[in-house]
């Protein structure tokens, strides 16, 4: 299928993108099965670093509730999971919360080498979610495109992560 790009219809207040923090979970449970499933949280705006801890807290807080002490992030080298001065100090402030408190799950950050997306297990999920979502025929609306990817992924369309106001 070949995708041609499609004109906006002028004056539409719909967002023309849409980005999403995704999270591929792993579990192995005490019979050897590996459980996984994929968490998604979309972002209203732009996908900045104050939503990426938002993100990281969501995902601990779901961790937590599971009984996990500990999440071990995958991470390819992209300059917003590498270059970021926030969310390079949140991650050790988090973890030394967790520490001095004994509750909460840690985050173990481990980057993969560059240029090599087929070693992060998330990337054909994205791949395959894609192209079941897309509509070669049709504009779709950001609400109506994030409903088919939860639906893809057989996840909760849970509220967006958005910038408080008086940050903003």
């Amino acid at each position: 299928m070949r995708l041609i790009e499609k004109e906006a219809i002028k004056g539409d207040s719909d967002p023309k993108a849409l980005a999403a923090y995704g999270m591929l979970v792993r579990t192995k449970e005490a019979d050897g099965e590996v459980w996984e499933q994929m968490w998604l949280r979309f972002v209203e705006g732009r996908p900045v670093i104050t939503i990426t801890t938002q993100f990281f807290e969501y995902s601990c807080q779901k961790l937590a509730a599971m009984g996990k002490k500990a999440l071990l992030m995958i991470w390819d080298n992209a300059s917003w999971h590498t270059r970021s001065k926030e969310v390079g100090c949140w991650i050790p402030s988090h973890n030394r919360e967790v520490k001095d408190s004994g509750e909460g799950v840690r985050i173990v950050c481990c980057l993969l080498p560059k240029k090599s997306p087929w070693l992060n297990a998330i990337e054909p999920k994205w791949i395959h979610g894609k192209r079941k979502v897309i509509e070669p025929e049709e504009l779709i609306g950001a609400d109506e495109l994030a409903d088919r990817v939860c639906g893809v992924f057989g996840c909760a369309h849970d509220p967006h992560l958005a910038i408080p106001q008086e940050v903003a």
